[in-house]
């Protein structure tokens, strides 16, 4: 009787643990929870665990959301694997999901080094303040991640997921300065301080590189000065001119790189609107190309 109750708590153990990682587990965790080897073997046989990677297994079912083939991924490379790159881009919401290989940064010398169908690994020491945690992943920082994206893809689109990244209230120049003194002699370097320099990298309270630039606008074309980042009707906006009811949100990359976020914000502007304010969004590019446009639509608009 006591075997069957901790046969079955074991059960249960791996149904959280599978739920947690979106359907996978490893070789390790299922020993880890007190399975035995022979019980992998007759699970396997059963069609009740199916091998995704070496070691790592489907459980009950074989067929994984992106997010369980990310969860295989890392559990694939072991202890001290990362996402990364255009993966861990994806993960923090500032790139779109796409096809192609899983990114995973993974310590040298550490268990998986023959390559992996679907993954691509990349070999390094990973420092403690370059990692952390999304959604439960295990994740290179926004710092970090946009760091490494300058080695795998062409500056547009860097650019593109640093601005989406500043949208998201995810970029800190700070954080990504220090990554550039920690990456002496990588490729990114030369990529990463043109963007830092194109982001104008001036330190202002934490403020996101757009929200410096909308306020150096708002002075340079001597508009009337709003009042930035407060919440209306339960929303927070990144600035209003409350007399005119006027809002302005700032778009750091025109093209949303997830629906979630382009959903979001198109349900934000109806509720402004029914309540009388009207909304204007602001991006980079209008900054650089259409400054003395936007700031006579502005005076227009808030023009009695």
């Amino acid at each position: 009787m006591a075997g069957k109750l901790r046969h079955a708590q074991r059960e249960r153990d791996l149904a959280r643990l599978a739920t947690r990682q979106h359907g996978v587990a490893s070789h390790r965790q299922l020993l880890e929870l007190g399975f035995s080897i022979r019980w992998i073997e007759r699970r396997q046989e059963e069609g009740r665990l199916s091998a995704v990677h070496r070691n790592v297994y489907a459980v009950g079912h074989s067929r994984l959301s992106s997010r369980g083939r990310w969860w295989a991924a890392v559990l694939a490379y072991g202890p001290g694997a990362l996402l990364s790159h255009r993966t861990a881009a994806v993960a923090w919401g500032f790139q779109r999901l796409r096809r192609g290989p899983i990114d995973i940064t993974a310590p040298s010398g550490r268990q998986g080094s023959e390559r992996r169908k679907g993954i691509w690994v990349h070999r390094c020491q990973i420092r403690q303040e370059d990692e952390t945690t999304r959604d439960g992943f295990p994740v290179t920082t926004v710092g970090r991640t946009l760091f490494d994206l300058a080695e795998v893809t062409d500056f547009d689109t860097l650019k593109g997921a640093a601005e989406e990244a500043d949208r998201l209230k995810l970029l800190r120049l700070g954080e990504l300065e220090r990554v550039c003194e920690r990456g002496r002699g990588r490729r990114a370097l030369r990529p990463v301080k043109r963007l830092l320099a194109e982001l104008d990298d001036v330190p202002d309270g934490g403020r996101s590189p757009l929200e410096i630039r909308f306020a150096a606008f708002v002075r340079e074309y001597r508009l009337p000065q709003p009042v930035q980042n407060v919440h209306v009707l339960g929303l927070e906006v990144d600035a209003l001119w409350a007399a005119a009811k006027l809002v302005v949100e700032l778009d750091s990359w025109e093209f949303h790189g997830h629906r979630a976020a382009f959903e979001r914000d198109r349900a934000r502007d109806p509720k402004l609107l029914i309540a009388g304010y009207r909304t204007i969004r602001v991006t980079h590019r209008r900054l650089d190309r259409e400054a003395a446009q936007l700031a006579t639509e502005i005076r227009q608009l808030l023009a009695p």
